[in-house]
């Protein structure tokens, strides 16, 4: 009976947006025995996509309204469950897909078996064919590496992302983290990840991440791009967060860096452009690409269009200018939604599920 519930769970997830596709060797199944207890599983079953007080759901679960309301509050802290709180209004709970949400929410309390679970099970979770139609990340170029004549629109820089924020959260990089955890990580900064808008209220509620102000943000995307790292936001114009990521701990990024031509999985309206016979040979480019799309030939440098994901990190710090960052055709330029309710409609529509 307690193997059907995380079952029952499994399909349930899978059913949301994001996905939680099963596996042959249900390393799936034991994820979710280890984030949920029995009881918990039973209760997310009776959670939607719609935010519902603890009295709307109380009658689904055949619990009271107090017991629903005690347990879902707890399941809302342990990052299983979403929250949302308004001023004067009881708390509303809504399901929440497993990558980009769960997973996260785990940042401060991985531990070494979840992380393995994880890593096997990471290959299955991102499907290549999905991800090109409906990505849930895209990637944007650092500041410093855009030239000022380039058109560039406002959703497609990170400053001015944060500069439309008036609440702003920073959290733990849960890549980062978990690599380090099982002796695999860098030592690139691990205070990066950005959360946006009301998904800081859930962040700082729930002791995940602290509250920052714009001066402060804007430093952390500086810092980044010394540090190397790509930056990727969420995949909406109005975007709710901002990810600092490494091509060595992100998830993401080391799943799509094994296929022959990250260029066409990763959404990204640039590419980088080399001028080969300007180039001094510091090699200074190859340390910071994450996606190992150049190289030295004869001293020179040789780009791999196909690899390259347009993040600006080799512009940025060229010293001899022989780098730069160009828009992609008008046939290649990704379609942005407007929001990231529009970008899980979208991808609930791709995977079948709307």
């Amino acid at each position: 009976m307690t193997e059907k519930i995380y079952e029952e769970l499994a399909k349930h997830l899978d059913n949301l947006p994001g996905g939680f596709p099963p596996t042959k060797s249900g390393v799936e199944l034991r994820i979710l025995r280890r984030l949920f207890t029995p009881e918990e599983a039973k209760l997310a079953l009776n959670l939607t996509l719609l935010p519902e007080e603890a009295d709307a759901i109380a009658p689904r679960a055949d619990l009271s309204p107090q017991e629903t309301a005690r347990r879902l509050e707890e399941m809302a802290r342990k990052g299983l469950v979403y929250r949302i709180e308004s001023e004067g209004q009881p708390p509303r709970y809504m399901a929440i897909q497993y990558v980009i949400g769960i997973w996260e929410f785990h940042v401060n309390d991985l531990d070494a078996e979840l992380i393995r679970d994880m890593d096997e099970y990471m290959p299955t979770l991102l499907n290549f064919e999905t991800w090109k139609k409906a990505p849930q990340l895209r990637t944007i170029p650092v500041g410093q590496s855009i030239p000022v004549q380039l058109e560039v629109m406002p959703y497609e820089k990170a400053e001015e992302l944060v500069k439309a924020q008036t609440k702003i959260a920073v959290a733990p990089c849960i890549c980062r983290r978990e690599r380090n955890m099982v002796g695999e990580g860098c030592d690139k900064p691990l205070e990066t990840c950005l959360i946006l808008g009301r998904g800081a209220d859930y962040y700082i509620r729930n002791g995940l991440g602290r509250l920052i102000d714009q001066k402060k943000a804007l430093e952390i995307l500086r810092e980044a791009d010394r540090a190397g790292l790509v930056l990727q936001p969420g995949n909406a114009q109005q975007a709710t967060n901002i990810c600092c990521c490494c091509g060595c701990c992100c998830g993401v990024l080391r799943t799509i860096k094994r296929h022959p031509r990250p260029a066409s999985i990763v959404a990204s309206a640039f590419v980088a452009a080399a001028d080969a016979s300007t180039c001094e040979g510091c090699g200074t480019c190859l340390e910071r690409c994450q996606m190992e799309a150049l190289e030295l030939v004869d001293n020179k440098v040789v780009h791999d269009i196909d690899r390259c994901i347009g993040c600006g990190l080799c512009v940025s710090t060229c010293p001899s200018g022989s780098l730069g960052l160009i828009r992609k055709p008008e046939s290649e330029q990704p379609d942005v939604p407007r929001s990231w309710r529009e970008t899980l409609l979208r991808l609930a529509k791709v995977r079948g599920k709307l």
